[in-house]
């Protein structure tokens, strides 16, 4: 045993090595068949001693037993993404932004990436062993694909080298090689297979693939670009020096980064790599410039809980081509919203059949002159969404000139033209339309968090007449559920369980969940803090809801409205007779010992995290803001405050530590 256990482990070193030298180095120091054969003798010795097989064994690569599920896994640090830039002109608006929050970033210098299009990953190492590999998800949680991750060939199991933090997250972005890709859809032609619209598809499909051994055998790769340490202080002053060490773990990464010792240098660099990006091997859309400078990350900070301000991706001009427009068609979203989309005859951008296409409303239409029948000018927004530039020139033009329906196409409810807003509405919110987008955003996270509740689910319940609207919900029973297909006597009853268990979510949740038009999740909290319950909200004036801070016009109209329409009124009643909570938890509606003050957080707090913060500043009835002025009340200090120090003693305004933020935001006794 102990010579089958040494020889294992020696195996294992030598597959590893050569695995580095293949993927991360390019200098291959085994041939395939020298490789295979090692390989096959380390499958049998583990075959024969289970107990041998380590967590980083190579053997595991080749994928175990199917899944049958994924399982949600909490990200340590938010996934956040970037901003756009799509001229160097709004690259410098972007630096002189950053340069008004802190002055050092002009001197700071930039690291330029290629920005890889592919499926982001956040992966889990401990004491240097990959534990866990994570979907992007919502940002927040993705699903557990650790087993299929396992199957990327140049993502090590263990790390090499020293000086990795104990516990980390490795960002990365799983891809499908161009040349694979061309491999993988010829063989699925062979078998009659549909082929992948693009890499990107292909390699964010086969992640999710319930059996690893077809996640190995589509060939992925990852690049890795950045590291999350919660807790832990990294050695690195920059990020380019932070990609000239991860490789040394084995950690791989693109190799074109490159430092810019300013923005002139940066637009240099990104030139040269556009000109680079269709000559490589992996799909790129575009160029991620980060401030090289990592000590003020925190100090630049996010904005809100979308985007750092440290980092943007400098997009190219999108593939435009020119198809015939064939119909415009009306969908009604969540909201009531009447969008126009078009129907195109079909044409190829960017490796992607598009034969539909964004219109967004009626004054684009008519700003554009956009007719049925015109030959139209289409790209991809983003390199996702297409969209219509305007018509082509040259062309022979439509005569139909586009009008929207003055009632609902779906519902025949008059329709609604809320003054300054360039949107049409339906006003009903059980529209037939409405409803299978409404009661996915009602279930989804964030709202009222109902697991388990989505498209194909909702779907099959409305065709199936067991629901009508949302209030439908908490009236099924397991039994309704099983005569649906895909439901067995379990997951019936966990779904009725999770309905059931919605109820206790606050007024806050509620109200971002009835998707009441320009209320967002923060919008809903500040109307469930300022009224406490549903019936003191529901006969609010518009005056009163407008008194509420960060209630413009739109949104106390929005709000007014949906509280005069019967039908609305009549669903939020029936809501509150199946038991869902009408008011806002003891905290919101309680003592309120920051009402009207106005707080600015900076540096590391030694126990709150920056979301924390400001749910506790705003849990108090306060404000947070990212920018000081004269009327901040106080300015929270932690460590590494930048900039914003010497900023609030030259405005004068106070500046305090966690400890007395948590005194001040703690109600009298």
């Amino acid at each position: 045993m102990k010579k089958a256990a040494a020889r294992a482990a020696e195996l294992r070193r030598i597959l590893e090595r050569a695995n580095h030298a293949y993927y991360i180095l390019d200098k291959p120091e085994m041939s395939d068949a020298e490789y295979d054969r090692l390989f096959r003798e380390l499958q049998s010795l583990e075959a024969e001693h289970p107990g041998l097989r380590t967590p980083d064994s190579p053997t595991l690569r080749v994928g175990g037993e199917p899944a049958t599920g994924f399982h949600k896994h909490r990200h340590l640090v938010p996934m956040l993404s970037l901003a756009n830039a799509f001229t160097e002109a709004e690259l410098e608006e972007w630096e002189e932004r950053n340069a008004r929050l802190v002055p050092e970033v002009k001197a700071a210098g930039y690291t330029l990436e290629v920005k890889i299009d592919g499926a982001a990953v956040s992966l889990t190492y401990e004491d240097g062993l990959l534990v866990t590999g994570v979907t992007r998800g919502n940002g927040v949680e993705g699903e557990d694909v650790t087993g299929n991750l396992r199957t990327v060939l140049d993502l090590p199991l263990r790390l090499r080298g020293k000086g990795w933090p104990k516990k980390m997250e490795v960002r990365g972005e799983v891809y499908l090689p161009k040349s694979q890709f061309a491999k993988v859809n010829r063989d699925r032609e062979k078998t009659g297979e549909p082929p992948f619209a693009n890499p990107r598809n292909a390699a964010a499909g086969a992640l999710r693939q319930l059996d690893p051994r077809i996640t190995r055998a589509r060939g992925l790769r990852v690049f890795t670009f950045q590291i999350e340490a919660p807790g832990q202080k990294l050695s690195f002053e920059s990020q380019h020096e932070l990609l000239e060490t991860m490789p040394e773990w084995g950690l791989p990464v693109e190799p074109h980064h490159s430092r810019a010792a300013d923005l002139a240098a940066a637009h240099l660099g990104i030139a040269k790599l556009q000109e680079l990006l269709p000559k490589l091997d992996y799909g790129a859309d575009g160029v991620a410039v980060k401030v090289d400078k990592r000590s003020l990350y925190a100090e630049l900070g996010t904005i809100g809980n979308r985007e750092p301000r440290w980092s943007i991706a400098r997009k190219f001009a999108p593939e435009v081509q020119v198809t015939k427009l064939l119909e415009i068609r009306i969908n009604v979203g969540r909201t009531g919203a009447l969008n126009p989309y078009a129907v195109l005859e079909p044409v190829e951008i960017g490796g992607v059949t598009v034969s539909n296409a964004t219109l967004h409303n009626a004054d684009l239409i008519a700003a554009k002159d956009i007719r049925v029948g015109d030959w139209v000018e289409v790209t991809r927004a983003g390199e996702v969404i297409p969209q219509i530039l305007g018509p082509a020139a040259g062309r022979p033009r439509g005569e139909k000139k586009f009008r929207m329906p003055e009632r609902c196409p779906s519902c025949n409810s008059q329709v609604e033209h809320p003054q300054d807003e360039v949107m049409t509405y339906c006003p009903n919110i059980s529209c037939p339309a409405r409803i299978l987008e409404g009661i996915v955003h009602f279930a989804g996270r964030g709202a009222m968090d109902i697991r388990g509740l989505g498209y194909e689910r909702v779907r099959a319940l409305l065709d199936a007449k067991l629901i009508a609207d949302v209030a439908d919900l908490y009236e099924l029973t397991p039994l309704q559920l099983m005569t649906l297909e895909g439901f067995a006597e379990k997951s019936a009853q966990q779904l009725v369980a999770s309905i059931a268990a919605s109820k206790e979510q606050p007024l806050s949740s509620l109200l971002f969940a009835l998707g009441i038009r320009h209320v967002g999740a923060q919008g809903a909290k500040l109307l469930a803090r300022h009224f406490g319950t549903m019936k003191a909200l529901s006969q609010g004036s518009a005056a009163e809801i407008a008194e509420v801070r960060g209630m413009g016009p739109a949104i106390t109209d929005a709000v007014a409205g949906f509280f005069a329409e019967p039908r609305n009124r009549k669903l939020v009643e029936r809501l509150e007779k199946v038991g869902l909570t009408m008011k806002e938890t003891a905290t919101a509606t309680g003592p309120r010992p920051l009402a009207d003050q106005t707080f600015v957080v900076t540096g590391t707090l030694p126990t709150l995290s920056r979301q924390q913060a400001r749910e506790l500043i705003e849990g108090a009835g306060g404000h947070v803001s990212d920018s000081l002025t004269k009327k901040t009340t106080a300015l929270v200090v932690g460590a590494d405050p930048g900039s914003k120090r010497d900023k609030a003693k030259a405005l004068g305004v106070e500046q305090i530590d966690e400890a007395e933020l948590l005194r001040r935001a703690k109600p009298e006794p």
